[in-house]
């Protein structure tokens, strides 16, 4: 028999204390497993051993599928009873870490009943977890992400209005039902992260990864629901927010009109054409820019003051050309406009793009001129957007305030219209028409003895007084008159829908009334995209769905110019004679002003006056 030496002797018992700290630290590793398996308790009173069986599958089940976030911010046990005592519409409740599920859930005879009780566990243990120090439906930026938008001047904040396209209406009640309802989904459901990405980002970030879902392929693009130039048409668009280059500030320069005074707040996307890589030449690609305007719907642009200060309008996220926008502004409204680029990065502008995506197909709020209108709509917009612009604060009330705000948190660039040539050249500053129209009244009125001291006097005569000035100019002074003539039929096409919405709205029923409210109805469904996909689906629409749309879309679309076109002709009938016949009149000098242009053009002595 062979005797160890004490050399031996102590190599061994280093052998035996490495595999005890081996062990040692084995076991600590293996604690929080360990302890994480029986951290959810089945109380078995009340169940037959089936159900109890089934109950403590589920339990297994569910804590396997808990992402390791929310584990860790649950207490060391969780209590789970099964009960006959919940309320017929109440699947499960939590109270003092102790959780409360309805029995008939383990009666797997019913349809759905499995992931009926997988998700009210699921809910009711986010609820635990947040009311035992998580505390996350308190923050400020969970509120933003989930709708409860800051209201302006600091006063709090105001209800849910992303009522469209949810999962379960329940998730509106408050922070905290929206942050459980949402769990369900992010734990349970591989399409969340397509269909609610910012906040399965959110998620994330807090939570973990779910360890069982796939990893899900979600589309590259945002669809947003567009107008098209023709009145009634809309198309699906399909944004990608690689191609957005930059976000601008679209300020509205204020008017005489009582509720245009402060300016009106707008976005504009600077969206590279297909082929071009994102940079300061996107600019130039003027026909894929779109805006992003926060407006009162109701069918056209003259509203009434007294419903914009009651709240009597939907507030709509509109998806415009920006063609169609300057030429509202700059020609019908006679109003210049200020592009400002904002400071935001990649990955803001992405953020950005996302919530607006979420506006465009959740959010259904009223317009209020003073404590809801188009500069707080932005603002919140860019708080929940852009993350440290929510933390900076934007809660202002008008259109100007908004554009001070930015510019002192020195996230928007003003020094782009120090030359305001050079902003005109750059896309930076779209200037009003008033000054264009004034240039071409002063040509005529040099040639002419005109009846009116400035272009604003002349629009506001009677077209019958206008009409035998028309035809004494040159070419010169009459085509100068007829770009003017085609301003004043834009105002007076302006004038007349105002009147008709108001009179046919009122009307009694008659084939009109319908036909106008069944499009204007029609509408406001591209306005509010979420109302046409009734069926199944929440959040952003997949790809099956945006298929349907697109579809649905181009085929009302169709439909909807010529009837409008029809209809206008219609409702013309139904103006105040005063009116109809002011407006027959502006047609009258369009016609003859324009056989008046082709006879000069077409006369040599004319043409060569002109060379």
């Amino acid at each position: 028999m062979r005797i160890a030496t004490a050399a031996e002797h102590g190599s061994a018992l280093q052998r035996r204390s490495g595999r005890c700290v081996w062990i040692a630290a084995l076991a600590w590793l293996l604690i929080p497993s360990a302890h994480a398996a029986d951290r959810l308790q089945l109380d078995p009173s009340g169940l037959d051993p089936a159900q109890q069986q089934l109950a403590s599958q589920t339990l297994a089940d569910v804590q396997s599928l808990l992402p390791e976030g929310l584990l860790r911010a649950l207490p060391v046990q969780v209590q789970v009873h099964w009960s006959d005592g919940l309320p017929a519409d109440v699947h499960g409740r939590a109270f003092a870490g102790r959780i409360t599920l309805r029995r008939d859930l383990l009666d797997d005879a019913v349809p759905g009943a499995r992931r009926a009780r997988r998700s009210a566990l699921v809910h009711e243990l986010t609820h635990v977890a947040d009311r035992t120090g998580a505390n996350w439906s308190r923050s400020a930026r969970w509120r933003d992400l989930a709708g409860w938008q800051r209201k302006p001047w600091h006063l709090g904040r105001g209800g849910n209005d992303f009522r469209d396209r949810s999962p379960d209406a329940y998730e509106l009640k408050d922070p905290a039902e929206y942050l459980a309802v949402n769990a369900e989904h992010f734990v349970l459901d591989g399409e969340f992260a397509c269909r609610r990405p910012a906040l399965a980002q959110w998620y994330q970030a807090y939570f973990g990864t779910p360890p069982s879902l796939p990893q899900p392929q979600c589309a590259t693009t945002l669809p947003l629901l567009q107008a098209e130039s023709e009145e009634g048409a809309a198309s699906l668009l399909q944004l990608d927010p690689a191609r957005v280059y930059a976000v601008d500030y679209l300020f509205a320069e204020g008017s005489a009109q009582p509720m245009s005074r402060w300016g009106h707040s707008m976005l504009r996307l600077v969206i590279c054409r297909p082929g071009r890589a994102p940079g300061p030449d996107c600019r130039l690609d003027l026909e894929y820019h779109r805006v992003l305007s926060f407006r009162a719907f109701v069918g056209d642009v003259q509203i009434s003051n007294w419903r914009g200060l009651t709240g009597g309008y939907p507030s709509r996220l509109f998806v415009l050309p920006l063609q169609q926008v300057v030429d509202e502004y700059t020609k019908v409204e006679l109003r210049g406009l200020q592009s400002l680029p904002l400071r935001l990065q990649r990955d803001e502008i992405a953020s950005l793009l996302e919530r607006t995506a979420q506006v465009h197909w959740s959010y259904d709020g009223r317009y209020y001129f003073v404590s809801n209108n188009c500069a707080v709509e932005t603002a919140k917009l860019l708080q929940a957007g852009v993350p440290r612009l929510g933390q900076a604060g934007l809660a202002q009330l008008s259109p100007r305030g908004l554009k001070r705000r930015l510019s002192r948190l020195q996230v928007m660039d003003e020094q782009v219209l120090a030359d305001r040539d050079s902003a005109q050249a750059q896309g930076y500053y779209f200037a009003s028409a008033r000054d264009h129209y004034q240039q071409l009244f002063g040509v005529a009125a040099a040639q002419l003895a005109l009846p009116a001291r400035d272009v604003r006097g002349w629009l506001k005569l009677p077209a019958q007084q206008r009409a035998p000035w028309l035809l004494k100019g040159d070419l010169r002074a009459s085509a100068g008159l007829l770009l003017l003539e085609q301003a004043a039929q834009r105002r007076a096409e302006l004038r007349a829908r105002d009147v008709l919405k108001r009179q046919l709205l009122g009307a009694p029923d008659s084939a009109e009334t319908r036909n106008l409210r069944g499009l204007l109805e029609q509408s406001g469904q591209w306005l509010r995209p979420g109302t046409l996909l009734r069926e199944g689906g929440y959040g952003l629409p997949l790809a099956d769905e945006r298929s349907l749309l697109s579809e649905a879309v181009a085929t009302a679309s169709a439909q909807a110019v010529p009837a409008w076109q029809a209809l206008r002709v219609q409702l013309r009938q139904q103006l105040p004679a005063g009116q109809r016949e002011e407006m027959d009149a502006i047609d009258a000098n369009l016609v003859a002003l324009g056989a008046h242009l082709r006879t000069q053009a077409a006369s040599p002595a004319t043409g060569a006056a002109v060379r």
